[in-house]
């Protein structure tokens, strides 16, 4: 994300502006909730990053399905590389990350799970494209003379109440888990944490207050993550207006310019891992969170086997 008009502010490209409502909206004169925004453009970005997740999913999904038996051995091999790269991300969460801890849940959550990464990535991946500078180039420019037309673009997953609201979504799925498989006795059992009568006043707000801070720390880890980043590149894309701005010199201002663009495009593959990183991430604990709920009997089959492998020679 270069921006092409720089801004005194490094979060300018990376906070969400209004639409419709708010404080200096877009639009003037379009609805407003209890004076909040009704539209912003984190909103359109989401709705959009979900219309592309779709598409490039069920385009994948065809071109992953098994073709015709006149293809011959071709049918079963996956045509074009972006669903290549999808069948591979798949499998690799799903044998390396989804069956191992949820076992045999995994065909359960494996659809919600998968929909958190990919939706999570398109909403990184829409971040690190210069929509809004392009919209600011070629939008019309305000009283002001300056160019702030914008309808979508950013990094939604930077703003907090989009993670929080994924967040939301983990911790409905975790908690459906946990009834399901412990039922409502165990349920209960588990929010005692096994504590004897007496500490149960203190042990139910503590497990109850765990239950939220995990999907807390899911809404925060990604929030913060990709907010730092496109912050850190907004204030190295500053540095040339600044230099000049404090210099007056264009010999320096285009020195200082060189080293900071050349650390920006370093940057940009950084963060470009860390969206791919970010997305795992979130997947994961989620399914981490989901496991815990999870009642396995492997503990009493280890314990059954390690009675049998004690039993005495002879026994039968």
């Amino acid at each position: 994300m270069f921006p092409l008009l720089a801004s005194s502010n490094p979060t300018h490209h990376v906070m969400d502006k209004p639409i419709f409502g708010g404080d200096s909206p877009l639009f003037e004169g379009g609805p407003d909730f209890l004076g909040q925004p009704s539209l912003t453009m984190h909103t359109v970005t989401l709705v959009i990053a979900g219309i592309v997740a779709i598409l490039v999913l069920l385009r994948a999904a065809k071109a992953i399905s098994t073709g015709h038996e006149g293809e011959g051995m071709y049918r079963y091999l996956t045509k074009g590389r972006v669903s290549q790269l999808i069948e591979v991300f798949t499998l690799f969460l799903v044998e390396n990350t989804i069956r191992p801890t949820l076992k045999e849940d995994t065909r359960r959550y494996t659809p919600i799970l998968l929909s958190l990464f990919f939706f999570v990535l398109t909403c990184n991946l829409m971040g690190l494209i210069p929509f809004i500078d392009i919209q600011h180039a070629i939008g019309p420019p305000n009283d002001n003379g300056e160019k702030i037309w914008a309808v979508f673009g950013g990094t939604a997953t930077a703003n907090l109440s989009v993670t929080l609201g994924l967040a939301c979504v983990a911790f409905v799925v975790i908690q459906i888990q946990g009834f399901r498989s412990l039922g409502i006795k165990g349920y209960l059992s588990h929010l005692t944490g096994g504590a004897p009568t007496a500490l149960l006043p203190m042990m139910v707000p503590l497990e109850f207050a765990g239950m939220l801070i995990k999907p807390a720390a899911l809404a925060i880890r990604l929030f913060a993550n990709m907010f730092a980043g496109h912050t850190m590149m907004a204030v190295l894309a500053m540095f040339g207006m600044l230099t000049y701005q404090a210099t007056e010199s264009l010999l320096v201002t285009g020195a200082i310019s060189v080293v900071s663009v050349v650390a920006a495009i370093a940057i940009s593959f950084l963060e470009l891992f860390v969206a791919f990183l970010q997305a795992f991430i979130f997947m994961f604990l989620t399914t981490v969170f989901i496991g815990q709920m999870t009642h396995h009997h492997e503990h009493d089959d280890h314990h059954e086997d390690a009675h049998d492998g004690l039993e005495p020679a002879g026994a039968h």
